[in-house]
């Protein structure tokens, strides 16, 4: 994604929405929040508020750059919408994500979905797991 994509999604470029965009591309964690962002904004020494940071996030998912997520227990985090459906495990213990996907798992929520007389217009699905072998899990 460049400011071409800021562009194209209706967003004016702008130094906060470019260095934002930036460090959600940039970033070796796909899943930030808010204040992930902020810190790694003051860390090479932008002077962005975390309101700003707020604001723009809220802007790039409107706009579906980004998606959000609230997992339970947690803080709302981020990451940018690269057009694959994708789903997520959180380890209770660690608060690790992992994201995998599985074409059975999506076949089978829309069988059911057909079965009650429905379509899918969209899902989401978070498995809360906990490692049965503390060492395997790292």
């Amino acid at each position: 994604m460049e400011s071409q994509d800021l562009r194209r999604a209706g967003l004016k470029v702008t130094h906060p929405r470019t260095r934002i965009l930036e460090i959600l591309e940039r970033s070796s964690t796909p899943h930030l929040t808010a204040e992930d962002i902020y810190k790694a904004l003051i860390a090479q020494g932008e002077d962005i508020g975390l309101a700003t940071v707020y604001r723009v996030l809220t802007q790039f998912e409107a706009a579906g750059l980004v998606l959000k997520h609230n997992f339970e227990g947690g803080q709302a985090v981020y990451e940018l919408d690269r057009g694959q459906h994708h789903d997520h495990m959180i380890d209770v213990e660690t608060g690790k994500v992992i994201e995998f996907t599985s074409p059975e798992i999506e076949r089978l929520q829309h069988e059911i979905a057909a079965q009650y007389g429905y379509e899918i217009e969209e899902h989401s699905l978070v498995l809360y797991v906990r490692a049965k072998n503390r060492r395997a899990a790292r």
